[in-house]
């Protein structure tokens, strides 16, 4: 049987020697987002990272061409390993409204405004009316975390 010291010196032994392995596997991670912002595509949520010598790049497009050019701007930094993850979403312009007018009724702190929702190719417009000047904020950011958003045109009044 092992004395209580000798157990002990082993367990340390053992977790130093499985030290540099640990830290051998934690790839080293670049952000790159940055540099693809100045690319020319229209990416709503864009992520880009190096990751072991593999660009990931992320976001969401309503055109896959704009996704593509994102790769294209990868090869044309010299990175030869790519993983385009970006997402295309359809424009349902109809549907994204009706998401609109539905979470902002339901939102409690908005009760007792009055909105007129609209939406052109991911950009939300409300009009309207609001009791305090605090509610127009609450809306922006009900309104931009809504699937498809782009950006929020507000033209909301207190009343």
């Amino acid at each position: 049987m092992m004395s209580t010291t000798a157990r002990t010196v082993a367990i340390a032994v053992f977790l130093i020697a499985l030290t540099p392995a640990a830290l051998a596997a934690t790839p080293q991670t670049t952000d790159l987002t940055d540099q693809f912002r100045n690319s020319g595509a229209a990416v709503d949520r864009l992520q880009v990272y190096e990751v072991s010598g593999i660009v990931v790049i992320r976001g969401r497009v309503t055109d896959k061409q704009q996704a593509e050019l994102l790769s294209r701007h990868a090869a044309s930094l010299g990175y030869a390993r790519v993983a385009n993850l970006v997402q295309t979403i359809e424009n349902h312009d109809a549907a994204m409204t009706r998401a609109a007018e539905r979470e902002l009724s339901l939102h409690r702190s908005l009760d007792g405004c009055r909105f007129t929702v609209s939406s052109e190719k991911g950009v939300i417009r409300v009009a309207g009316s609001v009791t305090h000047e605090l509610q127009k904020d609450v809306a922006s950011q009900v309104l931009r975390s809504i699937d498809g958003v782009k950006s929020v045109e507000m033209n909301l009044n207190r009343f």
